[in-house]
């Protein structure tokens, strides 16, 4: 799918309501489970112990840390949109952010997004992008919220 191209605010508010756009397929596997715990200092046996998880967790099986899912946001949205003319984007918060179930170690996920709010506040762009991190074959999303980001268009 091709990325959705911004170069305005106007063309950006005109999306307003609207899907924007689902990014890839992305893999969560054990590599990317373990980089993160050593990036956050977070080992719980849960997420790294994938013997202890077999025997252990009502998954059978050692799951993503939630906030991991949290922070491939940012990859999958450049992989939904490409905002140009911008000086500077900033994320600036979330919103009504609900983890619905855990990331299977070995499943893959993706992101949904729709355009929730938009406002031009004296030149910035402020976007509440409306999104869903999707676990592929169920139904119940990983993680889903509102983003919103800051655009300083030039």
């Amino acid at each position: 799918m091709a990325k959705l191209i911004i170069n305005s605010y106007d063309e950006f508010a005109a999306h307003l309501g609207q899907e924007l756009g689902t990014s890839d397929w992305l893999l969560v596997d054990q590599a990317r489970i373990n980089l993160f715990a050593d990036a956050t200092l977070d080992h719980q046996w849960i997420h790294v112990d994938t013997e202890r998880a077999r025997e252990e967790s009502p998954y059978k099986s050692t799951i993503a840390h939630g906030y991991l899912t949290l922070s491939l946001l940012p990859y999958l949205w450049n992989q939904i949109i490409d905002v140009r003319n911008i000086k500077m984007l900033v994320n600036y918060g979330m919103d009504k952010m609900r983890f619905g179930q855990p990331v299977i170690t070995g499943s893959r996920v993706r992101m949904s997004t729709k355009l929730h709010n938009i406002q031009n506040l004296r030149g910035v762009c402020k976007t509440e992008v409306a999104f869903k991190i999707e676990i592929e074959n169920q139904r119940k999303p990983a993680l889903e919220g509102i983003a919103t980001f800051l655009y300083y268009f030039e």
